[in-house]
């Protein structure tokens, strides 16, 4: 299931980049946009993200790509408790 779901995140990303005129009409412009550089580029940069998120569920790498979230969120980065093994 998670291989048919990258492959669909995949095919969306790219219809995302190539209808990107299509979606922002549906979704609006919200002000927070024109920051990021309009609701076109926040379509393009949300498609840019699905297909790399995608290929990263694909090769069991998620981790490498969103190890940045550990320093960004406090709390993530602790270090898991040792295990004890009864004996």
């Amino acid at each position: 299931m998670k291989i048919f779901l990258s492959f669909i995140g995949i095919i969306m990303s790219f219809v995302f980049i190539k209808y990107r005129e299509r979606v922002a009409e549906m979704i609006g412009e919200a002000e927070w946009m024109n920051k990021v550089g309009g609701v076109y580029n926040v379509v393009v940069l949300f498609g840019i993200f699905i297909f790399f998120w995608s290929i990263a569920t694909l090769t069991g790498t998620n981790m490498v790509l969103f190890s940045f979230v550990k320093y960004i969120i406090p709390g993530l980065n602790k270090e898991p408790a040792p295990e004890t093994i009864p004996y």
